[in-house]
C-alpha cells in the first residue's frame, strides 16, 4: 500500500468512518437498547471459533482460536476488552478463561483492532513482534515479512522478536506513532509507518461495547 500523509489519512477516514457507521447502525441500536453483551456482537462471512461456525452471542474466551475467512469480519467482547478481527485472520487468545480475562493474544495471520481495559498488562505476539500494552487501543496487522502496529492511544512497548535490545516504547494520543517491525536481516528492526486500515469510528464502537469512551474527542478530527 502506498504511503499517505497523516492529513490525507484523516480526510480518508472521515469518509470511511461515515460508511462504517451506516453499515453497523443495527449494532449501535442494539447497544443503546442494552442487548449487546459479552461474546460475539457481530459476525460477517465465514468465521470459526475452535472450528465451529461463529454466531452472534457466542462466548469467546481465553484458550479459544478465532479464524476468519475471505471477506469475513468479527466484532466481539471478551471480559472488559473488545476486538474487531479482519478477514483472513487467525487469532489465538490466552489468559484466565474462568474470569474471561485476556492476558495475551497471538496474531498468526491477518489483522485485529483491540481496545483493552485500563490498568491491566497485556501482550500481542506475531512472528516478528512482541507488543506489551496497558489500557491501550491498538491495531496490529501481519504482513508478509513484517508487522504493522499503530498504538491508537495509550502506551506500548514494541520489541522485535529477533532483536530485543532494539525495543521501543511509544506513547500516543491519536495514531501518532505507527511502526513497522521487521525480522532479522533488515537494515532497521523498527521504522516509522503511515496510518492504515483502521478508523476512529471503529475504536468508538469497540469502546462503547465495553461501556467506555475513546480518550480523544472524535469531533476534533475530520
Amino acid at each position: 500500500m502506498a504511503t499517505i500523509t497523516r492529513r490525507a489519512w484523516l480526510a480518508r477516514m472521515a469518509t470511511g468512518g461515515a460508511a462504517l457507521a451506516l453499515g453497523m447502525a443495527h449494532l449501535r441500536r442494539a447497544l443503546a437498547m442494552g442487548s449487546v453483551e459479552a461474546g460475539i456482537a457481530r459476525v460477517r462471512g465465514d468465521v470459526r471459533v475452535n472450528g465451529q461456525a461463529a454466531r452472534r452471542g457466542m462466548e469467546v474466551k481465553p484458550g479459544d482460536v478465532v479464524v476468519t475467512g475471505r471477506d469475513a469480519e468479527l466484532v466481539m467482547v471478551v471480559g472488559r476488552d473488545a476486538f474487531l478481527v479482519r478477514a483472513n485472520s487467525r487469532v489465538e487468545f490466552s489468559g484466565d478463561a474462568a474470569r474471561l480475562a485476556v492476558a495475551a493474544l497471538r496474531l498468526v495471520t491477518g489483522a485485529v483492532l483491540s481496545v483493552f481495559e485500563p490498568g491491566g498488562r497485556k501482550r500481542i505476539q506475531t512472528a516478528t513482534a512482541s507488543i506489551g500494552i496497558r489500557g491501550t487501543g491498538i491495531y496490529v496487522e501481519v504482513e508478509q515479512v513484517r508487522t504493522y502496529v499503530c498504538t491508537c492511544y495509550g502506551e506500548a512497548e514494541l520489541t522485535p522478536v529477533d532483536d530485543p535490545p532494539a525495543a521501543e516504547t511509544v506513547r500516543t494520543a491519536h495514531h501518532d506513532q505507527p511502526r513497522y517491525i521487521y525480522p532479522k536481516g533488515m537494515p532497521r528492526m523498527i521504522e516509522r509507518a503511515p496510518v492504515i486500515n483502521h478508523t476512529d469510528a471503529e475504536l468508538v464502537l469497540l469502546e462503547s461495547l465495553v461501556g467506555r469512551k475513546v480518550p480523544f474527542d472524535p469531533k476534533s478530527y475530520p
